[in-house]
């Protein structure tokens, strides 16, 4: 069934324009509540980030969820794992987060998870989006949801990421700065890390609701790299607005991506015995990673662009470790959803195990030239069938041989096309990527406009 408001990652858009508008919202979360009701009252829990927007919308699924008989738990600013996390805690039957990740202020949308921490499956969203063409109606007053606040939220994930480097991990001695993208982890991570021993420079740990993101974060490591060297901090720890993505920069300044991030861990883990099976990227991944784990013996397969899907592959193989070139780093024997924080507290155990600095630890890897132009457009639009791209796209590959490979993709959550080439020659790789993206978008613009 084609899904008329869910994408990869929730429904997501720009506040005020449908679908994200607190009248929808409002239904949205009756329907949610609908779906989830069952005898005795149900229990969703809502967290959000920091944009201005997120009361607004809180207050509006609020006001869906009680309507339908589902009590609701109120946990205010939280990293989007944390939710996936306390959703589980609470045996809650599912959780909401207001959010709009790595997106600037104006956008916003909404993502679930189910009761067991995941997201949900596709026909639990098709039922959702049943109930959505149905007219709204509301319980009897003495079924009406109720709602309470969760006030030690945050110190319930803080713990749990501490836990996940193992009861005897210490950071002492370690000099780092966190940047939390003024969004959900600002008063969380620096905690987390501190804690651990670490002497912790912060960055980013204002949100006003509208500096989400930006110039700073796992989007814009800029700050974050002229601050390590500043301080002269052992390295760098770039977190998105909602925390569940993760971008490093070590001590020289350079920055440390997620596919970088994911061997770190794999080598470690592999190193420890306690790598179980091999590891899941994504069409995106550099080819350089997985060459680096053929080294290692270390299976490698790649899934779908969306942790989603990294989590299917994961599950499939029954393996724990998976993630993507952007920062979302899924360790699933922790947590079935990528977290920023505790991919960081795996790298840093990795780092204290080693007696190794950032630096050289992500030597292992020689990651090949990739190019990525994000083609914008007014709305979206598919690209299958457009003979044009497709002429383009296998000339493209004809010109990079045997030894590079092109991936056109349409983002899941933005009206954006994003154009990747990969290959062994830098200049190449760029001009086979501008010539690619300029012709999608010739080709696309008429049909949009």
């Amino acid at each position: 069934m084609a899904r008329k408001y869910f994408g990869t990652d929730g429904i997501r858009g720009r506040v005020g324009e449908f679908p994200i508008t607190p009248d929808f919202v409002l239904k949205l979360g009756w329907a949610v509540g609908r779906v989830f009701a069952r005898e005795g009252h149900s229990k969703v829990l809502i967290g959000k980030d920091t944009r201005i927007s997120g009361y607004m919308f809180e207050s509006a699924l609020e006001a869906g969820l009680t309507a339908a008989g589902v009590d609701v738990l109120l946990l205010g600013p939280m990293p989007t794992p944390a939710i996936a996390y306390l959703t589980r805690t609470f045996r809650a039957d599912a959780g909401i987060v207001i959010s709009a990740s790595h997106n600037p202020y104006e956008d916003n949308g909404i993502k679930f998870f189910s009761s067991e921490g995941t997201k949900l499956p596709d026909a639990v969203e098709e039922r959702i989006e049943a109930q959505l063409d149905l007219a709204m109606t509301t319980v009897s007053s003495a079924e009406l949801g109720k709602v309470r606040r969760i006030n030690d939220a945050a110190g319930r994930y803080i713990e749990f990421c501490k836990a996940s480097g193992g009861h005897h991990l210490s950071l002492e001695g370690l000099n780092l700065v966190v940047d939390c993208a003024n969004g959900a982890a600002y008063h969380v991570a620096p905690k987390v890390f501190a804690e651990l021993g670490a002497k912790v420079t912060e960055i980013g740990t204002t949100p006003d609701g509208m500096n989400i993101n930006l110039n700073c974060g796992a989007t814009a490591p800029e700050a974050l790299r002229a601050r390590v060297l500043e301080v002269g901090a052992d390295l760098g720890i770039a977190l998105d607005g909602d925390g569940d993505r993760l971008i490093l920069v070590d001590h020289t300044g350079e920055a440390v991506d997620g596919d970088e991030i994911l061997l770190i861990i794999a080598k470690a883990l592999h190193n420890s015995g306690e790598l179980e099976g091999g590891v899941v990227g994504t069409l995106m991944t550099n080819l350089g990673m997985e060459l680096a784990l053929k080294s290692f013996d270390i299976p490698f397969v790649r899934a779908k662009v969306g942790d989603r899907y990294v989590m299917e592959q994961l599950h499939l193989n029954d393996w724990v470790l998976g993630g993507e070139g952007s920062g979302h780093i899924v360790v699933r024997d922790l947590l079935p959803t990528g977290d920023g924080i505790i991919a960081a507290v795996q790298v840093l155990k990795a780092i204290v195990e080693s007696g190794s600095t950032l630096h050289d630890l992500k030597k292992g890897m020689t990651k090949l030239p990739q190019q990525m132009i994000n083609v914008r457009l007014e709305k979206r639009v598919s690209i299958e069938g457009v003979e044009s791209i497709e002429q383009a796209v296998a000339e493209a590959e004809q010109i990079l041989g045997s030894d590079g490979r092109i991936l056109l993709r349409p983002s899941g959550t933005e009206p954006v096309v994003r154009v990747m080439v990969e290959g062994v020659d830098e200049q190449l790789v760029g001009e086979v990527c501008q010539q690619v993206a300029d012709k999608v978008e010739k080709a696309l613009k008429p049909l949009v406009s």
